[in-house]
């Protein structure tokens, strides 16, 4: 099947567009902004089919796992920390998630990861480069 192991890999921050407007939009903390701000993070993606984990490593030591199966639905973790359940969907290689206020894709293009975040019309795109 198409893309099957496409998303395995570690990933780190290269850039992003669009960061105040969306994150004011879904309402992110201020102290949580700042530490999102141009922020190194690592993400590390574990794929055996349908079944993932997505780990983010932030600097400092902090990490979030999500650990779901495509099609299925599963505990997952916002940007913020707010737990709540999806069912993460695969159309034409992407990856796409209905977070709680905002819907997220995910796919590799080029060789980089790159994550599109949307929350009612602001549109917040984050690449990611392959480390590993």
């Amino acid at each position: 099947p198409k893309g099957t192991m496409a998303f395995s890999g570690k990933y780190e921050f290269e850039a992003d567009e669009n960061y105040d407007a969306f994150v004011q939009k879904i309402g992110l903390p201020s102290d949580k902004v700042e530490m999102g701000r141009n922020c190194k993070i690592v993400t590390e993606v574990v794929q055996n089919g349908n079944d993932f984990t997505w780990t983010q490593h932030f600097p400092g030591g902090r990490t979030t796992t999500n650990t779901f199966t495509v099609g299925q639905e599963a505990d997952m973790e916002t940007m913020g920390g707010k737990k709540f359940k999806a069912t993460v969907k695969m159309e034409d290689g992407k990856l796409i998630a209905d977070f709680p206020n905002y819907r997220h894709t995910s796919e590799i293009c080029g060789g980089k990861l790159v994550e599109i975040s949307t929350s009612s019309g602001v549109v917040y795109k984050r690449t990611s480069k392959k480390i590993a």
